[in-house]
């Protein structure tokens, strides 16, 4: 989608904005925004808020309701525990939540950028109200960092900066958490500190990181890292609902001059739309600008100063381009039908993946190197390993069976029986044994049962090698 100049003269932006024409950073004071949707915004971020920083300690099923532990290669999703054996489960979800993605921009645009990004809440609903608070709004703000140093602007910057570093703490805490688990963490806090050193410096890494990103690179996260921002250009087409100006009504753009007939545009050139961008760009400039996050703050403003000097609402909404270009309404495209499409039958196939999972999973192969072993009574033995991994918070005494062919036994080695513990992983050798009558072929396929307390919880099957026939 092209990007339409709406400017009447030649300082149509063609730069970063946050840099300046000497390649240096260019430090961004946004005006504290207020209205409608910031309020809507602001309530819907602090429920976020609440549900990210108890994530760790909520439970389901005995277990977290998040937790993404990679050094342990162990995941558990909404009290579900997912191991490396069921990672096409987990790789079939990562494809539907991109697929979502790309779906959700088609049709809405970037409104998870500003809405729900853990980085625009953080940035935006925490770390720049303690600034407003200490330093007050964006003019405040500007004079203070002009100011030379005394006292005022000492304890202000010292107490701004001692809560960003308290905030990140908290921060890198939750983030741990979600890794290695809420017990973990809470062992790290209170034992001694020789015991978790490597625990520690985790920590204190989050921490640097948060910190230097909220505290200093701020924007730079969506403009320079983040790729989901640099995806929109492909991602948008002309008819996304996007935060778009309405150059038609607003065109020319005109200064609100007192008793004279305004035969101009609605837009009167205050600047509020830009004052209050967490960004730093013009919205006039056009809807496909890489840093616009959709945070919507441009449509209060405006929506504002539309108030003050009696002209309608909506001059800065939520409108696709088409929409804006040609009055025509918002409509669903062959492109959003087809992705709808991909994406029901991605949930539908997951869905069956999810339903169907085995809570405890075996893994059983002959042992290598043996060969079948004929005994005195006439009866064929084969050599196993088995392993089993526990999927749920709940600990299993397991014997196990021959389900087919319904004449063999199983000889546990060494063992009075399997113990599974919880979320965990018990290994075993046995020996199968089958009358020679039962063998059909001299590599014949088996059925293996897992049970506990007399229920079947599990099967399995592998190969079981005999004599020629």
């Amino acid at each position: 989608m092209a990007t339409t100049q709406f400017k009447p003269d030649d300082a149509y932006r063609d730069s970063i904005s946050t840099v300046d024409a000497a390649g240096k950073r260019v430090w961004l004071y946004p005006k504290k925004p207020a209205g409608r949707l910031y309020r809507a915004r602001k309530w819907l971020s602090y429920g976020f808020l609440a549900v990210l920083f108890a994530g760790p300690w909520l439970r389901l099923n005995g277990l977290p309701l998040l937790m993404l532990n990679l050094p342990a290669r162990k995941f558990i999703i909404f009290g579900q525990i997912f191991w490396p054996q069921d990672f096409f489960i987990l790789l079939l979800a990562t494809l539907t939540f991109l697929v979502f993605i790309i779906l959700f921009t088609v049709v809405y645009g970037r409104v998870f950028c500003g809405w729900v990004c853990p980085q625009t809440i953080f940035l935006e609903m925490v770390f720049r109200r303690i600034e407003y608070w200490l330093e007050g709004d964006a003019p405040q703000q500007k004079a203070l960092d002009r100011r030379a140093l005394d006292w005022d602007k000492l304890w202000r910057k010292t107490t701004k900066h001692v809560l960003f570093l308290a905030v990140s703490f908290f921060i890198a805490n939750t983030f741990l958490a979600y890794i290695i688990g809420s017990d973990a963490l809470v062992a790290i806090i209170t034992d001694p500190l020789t015991a978790h050193l490597g625990g520690l410096a985790a920590m204190i890494g989050f921490t640097g990181v948060f910190y230097a990103v909220f505290a200093r690179f701020r924007e730079q996260v969506c403009t320079i890292v983040c790729p989901y921002g640099r995806l929109q250009g492909v991602l948008l087409d002309q008819d996304s609902l996007v935060v778009a100006y309405d150059y038609k009504r607003g065109e020319p753009r005109e200064k609100l001059h007192k008793n004279k007939v305004r035969t101009e545009g609605d837009c009167i050139d205050c600047h509020q739309c830009v004052q209050v961008c967490p960004t730093g760009i013009d919205i006039r400039n056009g809807a496909q600008q890489m840093e616009c996050t959709n945070c919507t703050a441009c449509i209060d403003a405006c929506n504002s100063i539309m108030d003050l000097v009696n002209l309608p609402q909506g001059l800065i909404r939520h409108a696709s381009e088409n929409g804006i270009a040609n009055g025509t309404k918002f409509r669903f495209t062959g492109r959003v039908k087809a992705l709808s499409g991909g994406l029901v039958l991605l949930l539908a196939v997951l869905t069956g993946l999810l339903v169907s999972r085995s809570n405890v999973e075996a893994t059983v192969l002959r042992t290598p190197g043996q060969l079948y072993q004929k005994t005195d009574h006439g009866t064929i033995t084969n050599l196993y390993n088995i392993s089993v991994i526990n999927k749920t918070n709940r600990r299993y005494p397991i014997t196990l069976r021959i389900l087919e062919p319904a004449q063999g036994q199983i000889s546990l080695i060494g063992t009075n029986g399997l113990k599974l513990p919880a979320q965990g992983i018990t290994e075993g050798v046995f020996f199968a044994e089958l009358p020679r009558t039962a063998l059909h072929r001299t590599n014949q396929k088996i059925r293996i049962g897992l049970f506990s307390g007399g229920e079947l919880i599990s099967e399995t099957s592998t190969k079981f090698l005999g004599p020629s026939q």
